[in-house]
Parts: C-alpha cells; sequence; structure tokens
C-alpha cells in the first residue's frame, strides 16, 4: 500500500545557507563534537586551538618569536607579534568561508590550516568575536556577534607592534555549561611549545618556553625515574622522534603533523611503530615479536607535510600517504630516517642498546608465562560474551571504522544490580552501555598483568572495552565510574583506578576515563524541582523555592528512579575526567593509596581524620529553614588523581 505524502517537492524547498548559519547548523563538521570541557577534544578547546594555529603558522614563516594567551571562565584573548593581516582584508578573513593567506604554498609551506575555515567557525560560535590587526603604524578593529558583523571601524594609527589579536567569548547556546579545564590548556600550550623552538607563549601569566623539543615533551609525560634508558632524541629534516621504555604496561604515543595534535595517529604513527619493529630487529639480528619490542615504549613523532590531508575538520588522524605532492611515501620516509638515526645512536650508545635489550626479553618472558591462562581466560570470555549478564551494549562503538555519533560512545560501570538497572532503563541504547560489577574488585597493586586473566571480571572488562592488545580497538569513547557517593563506592572507584593505571594508563592518560557526578539533593515544591550536586546547590535551591521545600537526600545510585537517571545521563552529564598531572608518579600514588600497610597513608589519616562533631559544626545549620536534620555525611569533592 503506497503511502501518502502532501510534501510538495518545489523550487522553494531548495534552501542555500550563508557561511555562519551552516556552521552553527552543523557545528560537528567544523569544531568535532561540543561537549562541556570535560573532554580534551571538546569543541571549546578546537575554538582556540584554530586562534593559536594561526599565530603558530606566523611564527613558523619567521615571524614573531611571542604569543600572548589569556583565557578565564568564558573569555579568550590571543595575540601573535606576526606581521597582522592585511588591513583591508580583516573582515573577509574571520567571515567569508575559504578565504586566507594559506592557499598560496609560498606564503605558508607547511601550515595547519589550509582550508579557510578555522577562524569563521569560531566567529560563527562566539557570542562576542572581535578580530584587531596592528600593521605598520596602522589598525583596524571588527567586532561580530554569532558571526553578524556589529561594529566595523576604519583604520586609523597606532603604536601598538605588528601582528594580530583575537577576542572570543563561546556562544553558551551552542556550548551548553562549558567550562575550561586548566590542565587541558596547560597540555595545549605545552605541545605548541615543544614543537616550535625558541617560541614563547604567555599564558595566564606563566612562560612556556622550550628548548629541547619533544625531549621535554616526554620527560613531563614519564616518570624520568622509572625509565629504563635516558629519551632517544633524533631530529631530521621536516621529522622530529623521541622514545624509550618504561616499566608501565602499554604502549604510548604523542603525534604531531605540522604542530598539529594528531590524537588519533594516522599514517605516520602506523609507519613510526612499525619502523621502530623493524630497526630494531635489524639492529639485534633477532626476529622479535613485535608486541614485545613495542611493550612499555613511550614515543613521540612530529613531521612536517606539504598538503596534509586529515581524515576530519579537527584534525585529529592524518590520512596522507606521502609527505607531499611530489614526496616518498610516508612509510618509507619515516622508516628511513629511523633506520639510518636510531641504528647509529644504538650502535654508539652501547649502554642504551643492551638496556633496550633487556626490556625486550622482560616482555617476551612477560608474554610466554602468561601466554597458557590467556588462551584459557579468553576462551571463557568468548564463551561469556554469548550470555554475558555483566554488559548490556550498545550499538555504536568508537572504534567502528565510519559511523555517525561514535564519539558519544561510553560505557558506565556500575556496582550492584539496582545502579545498573536504573541506567540500563534510562540510557540511549544507540551510544551507552552498561557493565555491572559483582561488589569490591580485586586491589591488584603490584600484581603481574597474569591476574587480569586470572580474575574473571577483570578479564571480562577487557574483554568488553576491547584492550586486550592496546587501545586502538577500545569500543568507547568514555569510560564512566558510576559509583555511589559514600565511602564503599569511593573504595570501588579507587580499586578500578588501580587496575586502569596498573595495567591500561594510557586509557588515563589519553583521557578516556571518567567519574559520573550524580545529583546529591532533590530539591523541589509542587512548582519545581531543582537537583543539586553540592551543599551550595542545595542551600541556593531553598533559598530559591522557599517555604519549606521538600528535600530528598540520594544515599545511592539505585535510589533515583530510572526516569531521573535518564537527565542525569543525557545531554546535561556531569563527567569529571581523571586527570594525571606532571608531577604525579604512578607507582608512588598507588603505593600510597593502594599499598600494605603504608605509614604515609596511616600518618596522613591520622592527621587529617574529622570525626561527625567536627563534620556537624561545620554546616551552618541556622541558614536553613527547619527541616529533618539527618547525620552529615562527608561529600567527596571533584576527583581528580
Amino acid at each position: 500500500m503506497a503511502v501518502e505524502n502532501n510534501f510538495e517537492y518545489t523550487e522553494d524547498s531548495i534552501k542555500s545557507l550563508d557561511w555562519k548559519e551552516h556552521i552553527r547548523l552543523r557545528p560537528g563538521m567544523y569544531i568535532g563534537k561540543l561537549g562541556d570541557g570535560s573532554a580534551q577534544d571538546d569543541g571549546i578547546y578546537v575554538l582556540v586551538k584554530e586562534v593559536i594555529d594561526n599565530c603558530i603558522d606566523e611564527h613558523m614563516m619567521g615571524y614573531g618569536k611571542t604569543i600572548d594567551v589569556k583565557i578565564t571562565d568564558h573569555r579568550v584573548e590571543v595575540r601573535d607579534y606576526g606581521r597582522g593581516i592585511p588591513l583591508g582584508k580583516v573582515v573577509d578573513c574571520v567571515s567569508k568561508i575559504n578565504t586566507g593567506g594559506k592557499y598560496d604554498s609560498g606564503a605558508f609551506q607547511k601550515s595547519v590550516g589550509l582550508n579557510g575555515v578555522g577562524t569563521k567557525a569560531v566567529n560563527a560560535l562566539s557570542n562576542y568575536f572581535k578580530v584587531q590587526s596592528f600593521r605598520e603604524g596602522q589598525t583596524k578593529v571588527a567586532e561580530f556577534k554569532q558571526g553578524n558583523i556589529v561594529n566595523d571601524n576604519q583604520v586609523i594609527s597606532s603604536s601598538g607592534r605588528n601582528g594580530t589579536l583575537i577576542v572570543f567569548e563561546p556562544d553558551e547556546t551552542v556550548f551548553k555549561n562549558f567550562h575550561f579545564i586548566p590542565e587541558y590548556l596547560n597540555d595545549l600550550i605545552w605541545n605548541y611549545v615543544f614543537l616550535n623552538a625558541g617560541l614563547t607563549i604567555n599564558f595566564n601569566g606563566q612562560r612556556f618556553h622550550s628548548e629541547n623539543g619533544l625531549k621535554d615533551l616526554l620527560e613531563r609525560k614519564t616518570d624520568v625515574e622509572s625509565l629504563r634508558y635516558p629519551i632517544i632524541h633524533l631530529k631530521g629534516n621536516d621529522i622530529e622522534v623521541a622514545l624509550t621504555h618504561c616499566n608501565q604496561y602499554g604502549e604510548e604515543y604523542y603525534s604531531f603533523v605540522n604542530g598539529q595534535y594528531t590524537t588519533q595517529g594516522g599514517t605516520h604513527l602506523a609507519a613510526f611503530r612499525e619502523a621502530v619493529v623493524r630497526t630494531v630487529r635489524d639492529f639485534y639480528k633477532k626476529d622479535f615479536d613485535a608486541t614485545d619490542v613495542r611493550a612499555s615504549i613511550v614515543g613521540a613523532i612530529a613531521v612536517r607535510v606539504q598538503e596534509p590531508v586529515f581524515e576530519s575538520q579537527t584534525k585529529t588522524k592524518l590520512g596522507s600517504q606521502n609527505v607531499g605532492p611530489d614526496g616518498p611515501t610516508m612509510r618509507t620516509f619515516i622508516n628511513d630516517f629511523l633506520k639510518t638515526e636510531l641504528d647509529n645512536y644504538l650502535h654508539r650508545n652501547s649502554e642504551v642498546a643492551d638496556a633496550l635489550l633487556k626490556r625486550i626479553l622482560q616482555s617476551e618472558r612477560e608474554r610466554k608465562e602468561i601466554a597458557g591462562i590467556k588462551k584459557l581466560a579468553n576462551d571463557r570470555a568468548k564463551k561469556a560474551n554469548l550470555h554475558n549478564k555483566k554488559l548490556r551494549d550498545c550499538r555504536l562503538h568508537y572504534n567502528d571504522k565510519k559511523g555517525e555519533r561514535t564519539d558519544e560512545t561510553m560505557i558506565f560501570i556500575t556496582e550492584g544490580d539496582s545502579a545498573s538497572g536504573s541506567i540500563t532503563k534510562s540510557r540511549d541504547v544507540q551510544t551507552q552501555a552498561v557493565f555491572s560489577l559483582r561488589g569490591k574488585p580485586l586491589n591488584c597493586f603490584n600484581l603481574t598483568k597474569k591476574v587480569v586473566y586470572e580474575n574473571e571480571e577483570f578479564n571480562l572488562l577487557q574483554h568488553a572495552l576491547n584492550i586486550e592488545d592496546g587501545i586502538e580497538g577500545l569500543r568507547y569513547r568514555k569510560i564512566i565510574i558510576a559509583t555511589d557517593a559514600d565511602v564503599d563506592g569511593m573504595h570501588i572507584r579507587l580499586l578500578l583506578l588501580t587496575f586502569f593505571l596498573q595495567f591500561f594508563p594510557e586509557l588515563i592518560k589519553q583521557g578516556h576515563v571518567y567519574i559520573l557526578d550524580t545529583p546529591l539533593f532533590r530539591v523541589r515544591n509542587k512548582k519545581e524541582t531543582i537537583y543539586c550536586y553540592s551543599e551550595e546547590e542545595k542551600r541556593a535551591a531553598i533559598e530559591k523555592l522557599g517555604n519549606k521545600p521538600e528535600i530528598t537526600r540520594f544515599k545511592g545510585l539505585g535510589e533515583i528512579s530510572p526516569e531521573e537517571f535518564g537527565k542525569f545521563i543525557g545531554d546535561d552529564i556531569r563527567l569529571d575526567p581523571i586527570i594525571l598531572n606532571k608531577e604525579t608518579k604512578i607507582n608512588s600514588l598507588l603505593t600510597f593509596f593502594m599499598g600494605k600497610n603504608s605509614p604515609e597513608r596511616q600518618e596522613f589519616i591520622v592527621e587529617n581524620l574529622r570525626v561527625e562533631k567536627d563534620l556537624v559544626e561545620e554546616l551552618p545549620i541556622k541558614e536553613l529553614p527547619d527541616e529533618e536534620v539527618t547525620e552529615k555525611e562527608e561529600v567527596p569533592g571533584e576527583l581528580s588523581v
């Protein structure tokens, strides 16, 4: 039976959007996912990058050694001291798609931004956007709102140094409840100076500068005391490499193209991983297993290529097969470089060569020791996966080659059936999976990876995440620990974080692990319901609603109905990312929190012990209206590592 459709397809049905309307209607095409700033690749950081990238391109061409960056809660200011935008093209450069100076390969040989979209996207997605160019004693200012010009000043004289100033405030109707996380901004700025020798960035009053490039990057990203040998640092024309091995499990890489941090790797990283194995095999004249060579490696590679091709507008994965239009393949270029430079380095530094060999042989022994139990565990996991009651999977996955919304995929790790039941009933089955724990996981601190296969729960979890052979096949963009905000819940969080830090630290280092933040209180009257995530929010809600509203304290996730839970894991989900700071040493951290009878931990507990009387005295009861006062539980703040 035919379905009648009254829609008329005429000339009036065809619509053309102008540049700013299209960007605002489909922002994901230009800046990736929106997000609230809790993930390192959220849109607000892409906006910052697009502006700074232009300053970096000026620096690469030899103009301007300093960039000033100031970022507050909702405002970004970036000032470079390059040549400045030609004054007659100031408005066009930030408001006309496919307009810019980087199409002329003579002006920008190996630039990041080649598509003429970057600052236009920032402009269109900002509630306020200002561009000011200083050039040869003159200046011009233009101001915009959501891409619409509101102030186009005439050129006037100025004593300011040549360069460009960009100021913008992200549009809160697009980036809802957004906030900048300082650690993410610091990493962003550090990467710029690591990749650009001689560049200084003054960021919020702090000076960022690097003399040794990728060597400095690895020193910042690793615990130098745990390295098996000094960092190998190699530089050539349009390529720079740094690598070492440590004692952690897994592989850890940082890859860059033309100064762009390619968080998802690409052809250059694949070539690097392959070339390291090939060079090591040739040097030692032994056919090592590739996994043994790369186990526990920490590496960084930066290449500069002409006309790079990325797999998305946000440039997180390189797709170029060649170094340039007339250049060699990426694979040949990187392999030839390492074959010569790394081989020479190992011949000249016999102590490093010996230490590298010992690390490879150790990895080989460890792999063979668990080979038998690994096969049995994997067979059990395959059978369990057919009827895995612990995992309620979603339909889309992060490692899908081609698929929409894969960046939205997440898995909630919950405790008990009640909490997992509420999440399962309220989740988005397309992108949200649930893994249910049975009680408290094993404390795996100081245990070998053999325990991952011996412990059924850990084995099923690693199979659910698909990380047994590395995180390239990770099935979910976000791994979210969803436990109660009580002592037991905090303990489970620590046990899970111990598991990840011990055996899969790259999951945390690459920003995949989060804590779910759920409301502690519900304050409501007959007209309005407010969910509060802290005591401060509860007081504000009580003051707003007045007249003795009903107050409910959620003591566990299982007490929240599926209907309510859906509000807390949807568009307004609140997540606390687990971030490793530069000063964090994983082994020292785990020893303190999870070691047996740690004297330092005992001393810390004694010095910071707070009894019920202290907690109750801290609560300003007199500021609250009459209500039933129950025992005040200490509310954990933002969990960071």
